[in-house]
């Protein structure tokens, strides 16, 4: 029978006492005079103060993605034991991010040179002149430095929610992203984003246009009243198509500058452990492989990827408090049975809740249900198809999303613990009471 890997082996590792990732964290460390067997990710020491590091301990340090004053300096410390990645000459995007984008970050440029001016459209014109998903070794090596940079930041970002609220307060929304703004599908995820978000869920999408923005939206208004978020999806409705590349981009920027959310930006200066963020726009992972596609700028925080397969698997190991899907073509239902084959196997523990938006859309256009129950059921862990649910109503999404998680996690617990394999069973499809 299939196992689930070991949890060490799927778990995020807390490297944070050996990473440093911030200037002040760099210089508490210097003065201590050693930085040996250290990690120090992505930092300017070329800008003043600029450090002195002729005696400071460096065996084993690992300096990557760091510029320094001179070569001499890097050629320094090679020889007294470092070792050292350069950032990469030519790149438009770093080698090691030591956090993730922030809205404004892949907006910048927009101001002055419309959508082909932003840093997010710069990236990705250069990903398509290096060979796009198939790029020479130069760039493959620059993109894989920067996507470990950005898996490193996302659990950094990710630990003070985690900690508070537990893995089953995060929840995924998937769904089609050609879904035109102010269309009814749209406003049905906006308002599930906005409800997710004041129930303490930390949204998490694909970080693209249509269904996946209305999410990130309706959290990032999360802390407004209702009629403000109507306002603003009708604020968008009228740039609704994601190939105006401008006039798309323009209307959200629009709308943050108007309804810029009301939650306080704590921050910590060391880590960027923060819940701000994540209460006014959740997370979204995209990536540039659909760089054709605009930003979606209603994430509080953006884990963007060049990898697309480690930014899909990211999503769905994230989402552990259920995932919900609205009406979405071949992409959509590839994460479905992507997002079941982790549960049949029990690759990340005990999964949430399965909610699909629209009946009649899953059930008839594109019967999805009829080949996962039967699949689900037949787990190893026994028969887990209870965690289906089928719905046209928003609301009755979220109570399910809300109420199913504690129940499923006692009847994990039992298969996992080698508990008697008729002695609990998961609720009816019905949901929970």
């Amino acid at each position: 029978m299939p196992t689930p890997p070991p949890a060490d082996v799927i778990s995020p590792h807390d490297t944070s006492a050996t990473e440093i990732e911030t200037r002040s964290a760099f210089e508490q460390r210097l003065s201590g005079g050693s930085l040996a067997g250290l990690t120090v990710q992505g930092l300017r020491l070329d800008v003043d103060p600029i450090p002195d590091l002729s005696g400071t301990e460096v065996t084993g340090t690992l300096f990557v993605g760091c510029r320094f004053a001179s070569r001499e300096v890097g050629a320094d410390l090679v020889r007294r034991g470092a070792n050292v990645v350069p950032p990469f000459s030519g790149l438009p995007y770093p080698t090691q991010p030591s956090h993730l984008y922030t809205p404004e970050d892949l907006a910048a440029g927009f101001a002055e040179g419309g959508f082909a001016g932003m840093y997010d459209t710069r990236v990705y014109e250069h990903f398509r002149a290096h060979g796009g998903a198939l790029p020479d070794v130069r760039e493959a090596l620059g993109q894989r430095l920067h996507d470990h940079g950005v898996d490193n930041a996302l659990v950094d970002a990710t630990r003070a929610w985690l900690a508070t609220h537990g893995p089953q307060s995060v929840v995924g929304v998937m769904g089609g992203h050609a879904v035109r703004r102010g269309s009814v599908p749209y406003r049905m995820a906006a308002v599930l984003g906005w409800e997710l978000a004041r129930a303490d869920r930390l949204v998490v999408t694909g970080g693209g246009p249509g269904v996946m923005e209305a999410a990130n939206l309706g959290a990032y208004l999360s802390t407004r009243p209702a009629g403000e978020l109507t306002a603003a999806i009708d604020l968008l409705a009228t740039a609704p198509d994601f190939t105006d590349h401008d006039r798309y981009t323009s209307a959200a920027l629009e709308v943050r500058v108007r309804y810029a959310p009301a939650v306080p930006r704590q921050r910590d200066p060391d880590l960027n452990l923060d819940l701000g963020w994540a209460r006014a726009g959740g997370l979204a992972i995209p990536t540039w492989l659909y760089g054709h596609e605009p930003a979606n700028l209603f994430a509080g925080r953006i884990a963007k990827y060049f990898s697309n397969a480690i930014r899909e698997d990211t999503i769905l190991r994230l989402a552990r408090g259920g995932i919900v899907f609205a009406p979405g073509r071949a992409g959509t239902v590839q994460e479905v049975f992507q997002a079941a084959t982790k549960t049949y196997y029990g690759t990340d523990g005990a999964s949430g809740a399965y909610v699909f938006l629209d009946r009649a859309y899953w059930t008839a256009e594109l019967p999805v249900e009829s080949l996962l129950r039967p699949l689900l059921a037949a787990s190893p862990f026994g028969d887990l198809s209870g965690t289906v649910h089928l719905t046209d109503d928003v609301h009755e999404a979220v109570r399910v999303l809300r109420g199913w998680f504690g129940s499923l996690c006692l009847v994990w617990a039992w298969r996992f613990v080698g508990g008697p394999a008729g002695g609990v069973t998961p609720r009816s499809s019905a949901g929970p009471g």
